[in-house]
């Protein structure tokens, strides 16, 4: 079967950023919905007409990945909005009740990168923003996507991975 939307690929990927320096692996095959928001949209072009055992690697710019890195995505908040035990790496779904930073989107994760005695600094931006990746991927299976999977335009329960992390996708290009 070829690649094309609608449909459900199974894939094994290794990620690098440009150096070469490994982000990700995934050696057992993982089933994406091609057509919806599963995969990044150079990921997707690439696949598109392939059939099961298609290999290759991209070359994905930050514009193409996860973004330019956006320092207005960066916020301080004050230390009390948050639970006692907080360590920088924590991730926090949106900003706390009661912030008082304003224009950032509401629907963000949000990386704790510093923690103050009098504030704790938060970045929205994607882990990944503003580095160059190098993604080498293969195709394993190819399947017809079921009624409910087109509905949803996802996998049902796919697990997250570094190249769908659940981060605000708006921010990505």
């Amino acid at each position: 079967m070829q690649i094309n939307s609608p449909c459900v690929v199974s894939l094994t990927w290794t990620l690098t950023d440009a150096q070469g320096e490994a982000i990700d692996e995934l050696t057992e095959p993982m089933e994406f919905f091609f057509g919806g928001d599963d995969l990044l949209a150079k990921v997707e072009e690439a696949l598109d007409g392939q059939a099961a055992g298609f290999e290759t690697t991209l070359h994905l710019e930050p514009e193409h990945a996860f973004g330019e890195y956006d320092a207005s995505r960066v916020c301080f908040e004050d230390r009390a909005l948050f639970p006692e035990q907080l360590e920088v790496g924590m991730q926090f779904d949106g900003l706390p009740e009661g912030a008082r930073t304003t224009g950032m989107p509401d629907d963000a994760i949000y990386i704790v990168t510093e923690v103050y005695p009098s504030h704790v600094v938060l970045d929205g931006n994607h882990p990944l923003a503003g580095v160059a990746l190098r993604l080498q991927v293969k195709v394993i299976d190819v399947r017809a996507a079921t009624a409910e999977e087109v509905d949803q335009g996802s996998v049902d329960g796919a697990p997250v991975s570094v190249l769908d992390a659940g981060f605000d996708k708006s921010s990505l290009h």
